[in-house]
This record gives C-alpha cells, structure tokens and sequence, in this order.
C-alpha cells in the first residue's frame, strides 16, 4: 500500500482463505449447544453466472471429483440458477456429515478458483435448522475470508431475524472469523441449499 492509499482511506483487500471453511464443523458444535441450530446437510457455491466450455469442463470435472465419494447417495454436486441471476452449485450430504459437506464447498471453490473463475467466485454457505423450524445459513464471503450469520424468518417476504444474526455473531466469534462490517451481511434470498 502507497501513501495516497492510506491518504484516501483505501484498504489492502483481504485475501481469500478458503481453509477457513474447515471451521464449520467446530462452529456446528458451538451452535448446537448454544442455540440449539443442527447442519442440514445442505451446501452451495455462490458466482457469477459463467458461460462458456471452459466451465462447462470444469463443473464435468468437480461432478466427477465428487461422484468419485463412494459415501454418497444421489447426485453430489447440482448447478442452480436463482431468481437474481447468480449461478449455485449445490452439494447434499445427511445432517451428520457436515465435515463431508464442507470439504464439498471447499473443492468446488478451489476447483473454480484453480481454474480461473475465482473473481467470479461470491459466497458459500452452509444451512442450519433449530428445532422451531427456524433457517439459518453460515456464509462465507469468499472476498473478504469472513463469514456470518443469515436467518431468514419463516413465512415473511424477505425479512430477516437481525436479532439471532447480532446473537450468533457473539456465539460464535470463536469458532469462525466474522465480517466485521454489518454492511457486508448481504441476504442470500431464495439461496438453495438453505
């Protein structure tokens, strides 16, 4: 960083982590036990949307990765399109194999990543329920190598629970690196895999 950075206020952008992901399965620990909130099973990737053959070839290439998982049952790996125009691959594993789901979105962003499609790279999650019903997703923001918390209230036209969200940003600041900036907890409406 130069000194009309520092001058101007401009940050050096953190670089992503994807290794930050295997700390899912410490936080699931400490959401169950604190908030009483257990995996789904269910994962996705979030980008923008690629066309192209060279994309093509590798989510061919991430499918077979994954198919190779003799432990699966059903398709590993599903390529989503939402209602905003952002492309999601989607993995499915059971509740109980949360390690096995995050080494999923842990493959699918390197392969991405590898293969030149890191910039388009936004987000993963990983989806959680309570015993109410309640939905919750811990995202990681592949720019910024932090995650956080977004719950979406049952049945309301996209509103959020901000209250859970701020609560679980307490529980579970040592587990996982959260995203400082309250700005950056973007909702991820409609996301499959939540």
């Amino acid at each position: 960083m130069g000194l009309l950075d520092i001058l101007l206020g401009r940050t050096k952008p953190v670089a992503p982590d994807l290794d930050q992901l295997f700390a899912l399965p410490s936080a699931a620990v400490t959401l169950q036990a604190t908030a009483g909130f257990t995996p789904t099973g269910s994962g996705a990737v979030c980008f923008a949307t690629v066309e192209g053959a060279a994309f093509e070839q590798m989510h061919r290439e991430v499918q077979a990765l994954l198919d190779a998982d003799t432990d699966r049952t059903g398709p590993p790996v599903e390529l989503r399109r939402d209602g905003y125009g952002y492309s999601w691959l989607v993995s499915r594993r059971s509740p109980d194999q949360l390690p096995d789901l995050v080494n999923d979105l842990h493959a699918v962003n390197t392969s991405l990543e590898v293969n030149g499609f890191g910039p388009q790279l936004l987000c993963s999650l990983a989806g959680f329920r309570d015993d109410g019903g309640r939905r919750l997703a811990l995202v990681y923001l592949y720019k910024r190598g932090s995650f956080y918390p977004f719950a979406p209230l049952s049945g309301a036209a996209e509103r959020r629970d901000t209250a859970l969200e701020l609560q679980l940003r307490a529980v579970l600041g040592d587990d996982l690196r959260i995203e400082p900036d309250l700005g950056r907890w973007f909702p991820v409406w409609g996301a499959p895999g939540l």
